[in-house]
């Protein structure tokens, strides 16, 4: 009666997880590599993830005119090469869908069992839960890695100790489930970050389950102290705009006395920025706001940093207190910004990644949805030009120094699917008034060139064969 309850509960909890493992496939083939199960699979409509052209709006620009019409059938090639060589950097074993079939009288961990790279550890929750027969034998065989049974004991027996392929057989159920449950995985392939995959086979009953590997990490923690000024540390870029960078740090020292000022200054003939705890750091002229953004940001030595702009200025409603309490409040948050004046500008990138010709990537104003718990700050996907983030997840990501001139959403599109990026419009600062700067805004309205160059790093650098702003 206990083995039918304890068979009835299994499949009970079974029957919510058929989607998680069994028969696995390649995407790019949509081939199941179980042939018991390929008729199964190939019965189900739309369970790959197959390539499909896209296309963005007439509006939008096709990348494929920035290209050198002489030399485009090269740089294609050219880009497919590398965008090969960028998957199997990125490629794992566990990103394949596996499926599990009903009624399966094996347990197996679906997810969770981790190991680090050439270490060992017991495979959790192995067992098989059926009614009684005269015998039992079960396989397991693995890829990247060898399996045994731990303080081995004459209760059945097993062949393959040590080895990729693991078969144990045991005369009572009981028996089975003791070996099963010192049934070991070793790594023996290095790598920081991949996986396995371990075939688990009793009878007719087959399951697929996944082994993470991965080197474990180590903390990287920063001492808040007792104020904002050990939290936070403000940042900005100047170019030939030195009255709106002093505007800028005087309102600063307006609300915040000692905060730590970093500017990164490009300027053509540089000058000294005067005032207490401020660093400012010289390059060469003309690098560009990107170069900038990451010579100010790799200086930084606070969990957080407060991008501005040279040409903003703080006001009552400049609360980063209130930026570091929503990031303190919500670990997984990456940036939150604010808004300029009565601007509150966010859009969302929906990218498509196509096929052999490229994806397509479409930026929509606005959000995706509030964030539960904090009234007023919504989940997006690029912000404006005044936001904190945490210093050690953007530097991870960067900002590309080939983009000089004309970029912003840029540094978002490369950090989609990296950074969890929010608005909170509620604290906010204001935009200086335009000053008359005619050395400034000849560098300011750059050349078609730069546009044309732009796009055309979007359709290497990104694969993308179109996109809408």
């Amino acid at each position: 009666m206990s083995v039918l309850l304890s068979l009835t509960k299994f499949l009970l909890i079974s029957s919510t997880v058929t989607i998680l493992s069994i028969c696995y496939f390649y995407m790019e083939t949509g081939k199941c590599a179980s042939p018991l199960l390929h008729r199964t699979y190939n019965s189900m409509p739309n369970v790959t993830r197959q390539q499909k052209s896209c296309s963005c709006p007439r509006s939008g620009f096709d990348l494929r005119q920035f290209v050198n019409k002489d030399k485009f059938n090269d740089i294609v090639k050219r880009r497919a090469e590398v965008y090969e060589k960028d998957k199997l950097r990125k490629k794992t074993i566990l990103n394949e869908l596996l499926l599990a079939p009903p009624n399966s009288p094996l347990q197996y961990p679906i997810q969770g069992f981790i190991v680090s790279p050439l270490k060992k550890g017991i495979i959790p929750g192995l067992s098989v839960h059926i009614v009684q027969q005269q015998n039992y034998q079960v396989t397991l065989s693995v890829s990247s890695g060898v399996l045994a049974v731990e303080s081995l004991h004459e209760k059945g027996k097993v062949k393959g100790q040590g080895e990729k392929v693991l078969s144990i057989s045991a005369s009572s159920l009981q028996s089975l489930n003791d070996l099963l449950g010192q049934v070991s995985y070793r790594s023996t392939v290095y790598s920081i970050k991949s996986g396995d995959l371990v075939h688990f086979t009793f009878g007719q009953h087959k399951a697929i389950f996944p082994v993470v590997i991965r080197e474990p990490t180590i903390p990287v923690l920063y001492d808040l102290g007792k104020d904002v000024n050990s939290h936070v540390t403000v940042t900005t870029k100047t170019f030939l705009r030195y009255p709106e960078v002093n505007y800028l740090i005087r309102s600063i020292r307006t609300f915040y006395k000692d905060i730590k000022i970093i500017i990164a200054d490009d300027s053509i003939e540089p000058q000294k920025v005067n005032g207490t705890n401020i660093e400012q750091y010289f390059m060469p002229p003309a690098q560009g706001w990107f170069a900038g953004r990451n010579l100010a940001v790799s200086q930084v030595t606070t969990k957080y940093f407060l991008w501005v702009d040279d040409d903003f200025y703080f006001t009552e409603d400049t609360k980063i207190e209130k930026f570091v309490e929503i990031m303190e409040s919500m670990p997984e948050l990456d940036v939150v910004a604010g808004s300029v004046g009565k601007l509150a500008n966010s859009f969302t990138l929906i990218y498509e990644e196509g096929d052999e010709e490229g994806g397509c990537l479409t930026r929509v104003k606005g959000n995706y949805q509030p964030i539960p718990g904090i009234p007023n700050c919504f989940f997006t996907s690029g912000v404006i030009n005044f936001f904190l983030a945490r210093t050690d997840a953007v530097r991870k990501v960067g900002f590309d120094p080939l983009l000089k001139r004309v970029g912003h959403s840029e540094f978002f599109m490369d950090g989609l699917g990296e950074l969890l990026v929010a608005i909170c419009p509620e604290v906010g600062l204001n935009h200086q008034r335009r000053r008359a700067n005619a050395a400034y805004h000849h560098f300011r309205r750059p050349p078609k060139s730069d546009t044309d160059n732009k796009l055309y790093l979007h359709f290497f650098k990104n694969r993308l064969k179109c996109m809408k702003w």
